[in-house]
């Protein structure tokens, strides 16, 4: 097998969830060690840092890695879901899994005499990561949580340090329908005597990681009670958008854990791995500037919390540009509750309603329909390239462009 028969074979192999939906969902941890069993338990032989959270947890995963990375650590990061390419979920300092790593690895399982449960896509590519740092014998792996926290795979590992970035109400089919059952599926990341960062918290959802930690024995730093903004802003991170000042708030806050459980990180590097994020890990799709002219942002905020953030910044950016319109390429899965979204978007804006190319997508038909029923002025396109030419040709230097809704639909976006 060559490279794209070996990933074709796992898209239709595995059930994919980020494609597929809530048919891919396998909660718990018996398939991961299983697993991780049959490949010699690779995730004992590297530190990690475990990151979790509704919004942000790929900022937060990605400057802490870049941070590692520049004082000179070998750094893996495994994130999800990718944008373009599979292998993006898997870095070693910045560098894409090789694509004969990956050929190797689905030869060697497709040869292996497995006897347990069939493993989710999620589970057996998690597994090539994890095997893949330790061969290379990384120093640190920053590993960002799939889903939740407590039953996700990734929950195998035992960190040095775990981190939760916030909590909004995402994926309440399987997590919970109250913020307060959402922050008890997050919180368990958290390890006895594991020192833990929780990034943002509510009156609903502080008293769920306070006793969380008490039961585990283990310090809690809350970074929202830490915030210093000489400190953040000292930072100049790359990453923009109004919803990182949060995020670079409990990275820092990560960071300093660290260097209090013995980590060696110099401010200089601290400096250089905020500043220069995308480039020392190749992240993308956050509030991602296309183009100046007309003013043209991808960003893969998909739930109501992000979406808000996204939706207050475009605003006040137009408020500076006299005579300008907001243009959304707007899509979603098929599972979103729009109903709750959509009144969210301004109706004085102009919509361009498709769909990503995946089975998981809601259809631009029954999206334009939602659109119609709220009195947005909206277009249908089937694709998301068609819908980017749309707006783009009747886009004046004024106009803003927004492209998202939808991880995929930034994914789309990107690809060629």
């Amino acid at each position: 097998m060559d490279y794209k028969e070996s990933i074709e074979w796992l898209f239709r192999q595995l059930p994919m969830f980020s494609r597929v939906g809530a048919a891919a969902y396998k909660p718990g941890l018996e398939r991961s060690e299983a697993l991780s069993r049959q490949f010699g338990d690779p995730h004992r032989r590297w530190k990690s840092i475990h990151v979790a959270g509704t919004n942000g947890k790929g900022s937060v995963s990605s400057l802490i890695a870049a941070t590692l990375q520049s004082q000179g650590y070998k750094t893996g990061l495994y994130t999800s879901p990718h944008l373009v390419d599979f292998r993006e979920r898997m870095r070693i300092n910045g560098e894409k899994i090789p694509e004969s790593r990956v050929v190797d690895f689905v030869e060697r399982w497709r040869g292996m005499d497995y006897q347990g449960d069939k493993p989710s896509f999620f589970e057996l590519t998690m597994m090539m990561a994890f095997e893949w740092f330790a061969s290379e014998e990384v120093d640190y792996a920053v590993i960002e949580v799939g889903m939740g926290g407590r039953l996700d795979s990734t929950n195998i590992i035992t960190p040095i340090l775990s981190v939760i970035t916030n909590i909004s109400k995402d994926h309440t089919q399987f997590l919970g329908d109250t913020l307060a059952a959402i922050a008890g599926e997050k919180a368990g990341i958290i390890k006895p005597g594991i020192p833990a960062v929780i990034g943002e918290a509510t009156e609903e959802t502080e008293p769920v990681f306070r006793a969380k930690a008490a039961e585990a024995g283990t310090t809690l730093r809350e970074a929202y009670r830490e915030i210093d903004k000489g400190a953040n802003e000292a930072l100049r991170c790359e990453l923009h958008g109004a919803y990182q000042e949060k995020n670079v708030n409990t990275a820092r806050v990560a960071i300093d854990s660290l260097r209090r459980i013995g980590v060696e990180i110099s401010r200089d590097a601290e400096e250089r791995g905020f500043r220069e994020v995308c480039e020392l890990t190749g992240f993308q799709g956050r509030w991602t500037v296309l183009k100046e002219s007309p003013l043209t942002i991808c960003d893969t905020g998909h739930n109501e919390a992000g979406l808000r953030y996204n939706l207050r910044q475009l605003q006040e950016i137009l408020s500076k540009r006299e005579g300008g319109v907001l243009r959304f390429v707007i899509g979603f899965v098929a599972d979103k509750d729009v109903d709750h979204i959509l009144p969210m978007f301004p109706a004085d804006a102009e919509y361009y309603v498709t769909q990503a190319a995946i089975p998981r997508a809601m259809s631009c038909e029954e999206l334009l329909r939602r659109c119609q029923e709220r009195g947005l002025c909206s277009h249908l396109y089937q694709s998301v390239k068609e819908a980017m030419a749309a707006a783009e040709a009747e886009a004046t230097p004024q106009d803003i462009i927004y492209i998202g809704g939808s991880t995929f639909i930034v994914a789309d976006a990107l690809g060629n």
